[in-house]
């Protein structure tokens, strides 16, 4: 049984569907620094996120850049948009850490969406979040500069109820990849943070990061508006 019961946002499905799920979905498991679910995948099975994260990009092999559209962690879906229209989405993936993965024939969840309103309300909300963010990725790098970039980048992952500890999808995560997320490149990235760490708003120890000081955060963020 894979209880998906307690992964948001499936709480609300009727228990007959959470069966029909757990009897049809297939585990999958990708290794650290493995290609995950690709454009063939998708274009035949949808995918929930069980455990770990995943990258999913654009690469420019002419200069070697990347750019992340966004991470996936448990709870969240793929791919919403070959599930709508059937087109390949031609992306690329890496799983950040050991990743498993709920696979379930395409078709089925076209068949829910026409059939089960517990379903719609749990993925068109989803798929809105996910445009949003895509968006706000669009607008960021076109108006801001990378350190208001990166400052609201951290707020983002912040876990207010606990902002010392927890960075939610940023922790652990290597200068080039959240370089990566806002469009430029490590040293960029880890002079913004040393100047935070020493404004007394980060703290940095071996890739992890936690937030000192958060209303400082909020005002740096918000004098840049």
């Amino acid at each position: 049984m894979l209880h998906l019961t307690k992964l948001e946002p499936f709480e609300g499905l009727s228990q007959q569907l959470i069966d029909e799920i757990n009897r049809i979905g297939v585990i999958r498991e990708y290794r650290k620094g493995e290609p995950a679910m690709d454009p063939d995948d998708t274009l035949r099975h949808f995918y929930i996120i069980l455990e770990g994260r995943i990258k999913v990009y654009q690469y420019n092999p002419q200069n070697n850049r990347e750019q992340t559209l966004y991470l996936l962690g448990p709870h969240d879906m793929f791919d919403v948009l070959t599930v709508l229209d059937g087109r390949r989405h031609e992306v690329m993936t890496e799983a950040l850490d050991d990743v498993k993965v709920l696979e379930l024939p395409i078709d089925k969840v076209r068949e829910w969406l026409d059939t089960n309103p517990a379903f719609n309300r749990a993925f068109f909300p989803y798929m809105a979040r996910q445009m949003r963010q895509v968006e706000e990725l669009a607008t960021d790098l076109s108006l801001y500069d990378t350190s208001t970039r990166l400052m609201k980048l951290i707020l983002k992952n912040l876990d207010l109820k606990n902002p010392v500890k927890h960075l939610g999808l940023l922790q652990n995560l290597s200068h080039d990849e959240i370089a990566s997320m806002i469009g430029t490149v490590r040293h960029v990235v880890n002079r913004h943070l040393q100047q935070l760490k020493k404004e007394g708003i980060l703290n940095i120890e071996r890739k992890k990061l936690a937030v000192n000081d958060v209303k400082r955060l909020l005002e740096k963020v918000e004098e840049e508006y």
